[in-house]
């Protein structure tokens, strides 16, 4: 794709958002079944929920600009993949609280890598004078701070505690 102005760069944006959000629903999908903690495995879920709602707004984004949003492999969440496939399933654990404290680690990479991309998403749309493109941009980072705060919060109020055990 050749990229001549932010417009170009807006449309690469929102693709390779979706990319990683595929990538990232898929293995997100497996940490949910890898977790052993209550409260984990329910924030790993709506984590997924969460990805699923962003793939399907950034579809539409791309449809309303007459785009569709397949088409790119997102390198930087393949590399980040790899890594949750290492540090949690690769790895072998004598104690569940560490795997989980490694799941809630390889968590986060992978939401503060969306909201890198949200972030940029978004202050692109607003660049252009997408209005309705910003605020459903703005409301998927949010969603990915959200979560984000809660991982945190999970991670200090009883996992990373226990794994120290």
């Amino acid at each position: 794709m050749a990229v001549k102005n932010l417009s170009d760069l807006y449309i690469h944006e929102l693709k390779d958002l979706y990319s990683a959000d595929k990538q990232s629903a898929a293995i997100t999908k497996r940490l949910v079944k890898a977790a052993k903690n209550d409260k984990l495995k329910s924030a790993l879920k709506d984590s997924h929920d969460g990805i699923e709602s962003g793939m399907s707004t950034l579809k539409d984004i791309c449809e309303r600009h007459d785009k569709k949003a397949t088409g790119m492999v997102c390198k930087g969440m393949k590399g980040l993949v790899e890594e949750v496939k290492a540090h949690v399933f690769d790895d072998e654990f004598s104690d569940a609280h560490v795997k989980d404290a490694s799941i809630i680690a390889q968590n986060q990479r992978m939401t503060h890598y969306a909201i890198a991309g949200y972030g940029t998403a978004a202050a692109f749309a607003k660049a252009l004078g997408h209005k309705e493109d910003h605020e459903a941009l703005k409301k998927c980072l949010d969603g990915c701070y959200d979560g984000d705060r809660r991982m945190t919060d999970i991670a200090e109020s009883t996992i990373n505690e226990s794994a120290t055990d």
